[in-house]
């Protein structure tokens, strides 16, 4: 029996794709299980000959003073008479005779057998699938249900969801696909294997299969963007100034693109030559349209590109396709304006300056003006104070000199208001005045403050 249940290990490991000990492990788990179901519920253990195939079983028995239970006790004594070392409590192995289980027991077997090649399947698949998320594999289409495609891979079944796949594309059954593996899923009913052919990396791949350049990395896929089935941008660099990574990505007479088109069903390619400057990346993004010129806001990653009005409509793109998909592969937000449209704007800039210009121009003539006047009516009302000061002084009142000003100013008497309010009696107090001057005095004080 050993060398034929080797034979069938090894055949199911080769059948199932799994490796010998964990087909051993699992015949092992199936061999207690079984064993259980005849011996009772105790501890056993089976070993498996990897290379003769021979079968051994161990029933552990617990070391007790007094058995009560034969099947899964043993007295110390007895113990120590298999195993000298053997002790109260502790359990000791005793090989059980691998005989036909009986039917039921077979069944248990079988069953356990099965389900373990099975999860063990499954665990292979699962890392098998696992390690190549984000590369390409080929199928056979098995069925169309609810949208979605299932795809048979060989060792497991795929499903291409309906969100996953180009738009208008279509396939029947046997029909023989490429597509990207997008993630695998842990299921209770086994590994799930997501695919998709719209991804931006399902285009990425197909060109490292078909340009050696970016296999080898010496041409570098520096970013994609994608509208599955209408249009594609894909950014490339060359690490070696002498390869050309646009030409190595076309390739003689556009075999490689043509190739890659051709797994598209015809999807539009364009390949952009990656660029550190900002400007020549965007004006080369918008290709196939032709860029003139090209400023940036640094600060607000925001660029405007200037065409030619015949390239305006290209340069967008159908419904803005062009340009939103060179935003994304550049990372910028862009404006295009065509070159009437640019001479328009910067011309109304021009004319915002020049009226800026004039407006300052007149606001400044309109402050020197207002100061001029404020300073000349300064000057005015200077000269009006000072003609009414130089007016009012009292030596301009007749009769008045300098020593009876002096006296008068003494007396308390400083201005020609409070001379001409002085009484006869007030004026005679003053020392020095005599009757015809105090009125001399007086009538001039009177004359000269009515004119002021």
């Amino acid at each position: 029996m050993g060398q034929e249940l080797i034979q069938v290990i090894d055949q199911i490991s080769k059948e199932k794709g799994i490796s010998r000990e964990m087909v051993i492990e699992a015949v092992e788990t199936a061999l207690v299980s079984a064993a259980k179901k005849k011996y009772g519920a105790q501890r056993i253990a089976v070993q498996i000959d990897p290379k003769r195939g021979d079968i051994v079983m161990y029933a552990y028995k617990k070391v007790v003073p007094e058995v009560t239970n034969p099947d899964e006790e043993i007295t110390l004594d007895d113990a120590v008479t298999l195993f000298p070392e053997a002790q109260l409590d502790g359990e000791v192995p005793l090989q059980v005779e691998f005989e036909g289980f009986g039917r039921i027991a077979a069944q248990t077997a079988r069953q356990v057998i099965v389900q373990k090649v099975r999860e063990a399947e499954r665990d292979v698949v699962f890392k098998e699938f696992n390690d190549k998320i984000g590369l390409l594999v080929n199928g056979i289409v098995l069925r169309h249900e609810k949208g979605a495609y299932f795809i048979d891979l060989g060792k497991t079944e795929a499903v291409l969801p309906a969100r996953e796949q180009v738009p208008r594309e279509n396939y029947r059954r046997g029909d023989r696909i490429r597509a990207l593996v997008l993630e695998v899923k842990d299921t209770s009913k086994g590994p799930q294997v997501v695919l998709s052919r719209s991804h931006p990396d399902f285009v990425a791949k197909l060109f490292e299969m078909e340009v050696p350049e970016i296999y080898e990395n010496i041409v570098e896929v520096k970013g994609v963007v994608r509208e599955a089935g209408d249009r594609t941008k894909i950014a490339v660099a060359s690490k070696e100034s002498q390869v050309d990574p646009v030409g190595a990505c076309v390739g003689m007479k556009g075999a490689r693109v043509q190739a890659v088109v051709r797994e598209l069903r015809g999807e539009k390619i364009d390949i952009i030559p990656w660029s550190e400057d900002p400007r020549i990346f965007i004006a080369k993004a918008l290709s196939p349209a032709v860029v003139e010129k090209v400023g940036v806001t640094e600060e607000d990653r925001a660029a405007l590109a200037v065409v030619a009005d015949a390239q305006l409509s290209l340069a967008i793109g159908k419904k803005g396709q062009n340009v939103r998909l060179a935003a994304k592969l550049t990372g910028w937000k862009i404006d295009i304006l065509s070159e009437s449209e640019y001479e328009q704007e910067r011309q109304k800039e021009r004319d915002q300056e020049i009226e800026a210009a004039i407006a300052e121009e007149t606001r400044k003539m309109a402050e020197e003006t207002e100061a001029a006047e404020t300073l000349e009516a300064e000057h005015a009302e200077a000269e009006a104070e000072a003609e009414v000061k130089a007016a009012s002084d009292i030596t301009n009142v007749d009769g008045v000199g300098q020593k009876t000003a002096e006296q008068l100013r003494q007396a308390g008497y400083d201005t020609i208001e409070k001379i001409a309010a002085m009484t006869d009696e007030d004026i005679l107090a003053v020392p020095g005045i005599g009757e015809k001057t105090a009125q001399k005095i007086l009538l001039s004080a009177r004359a000269l403050l009515n004119k002021l």
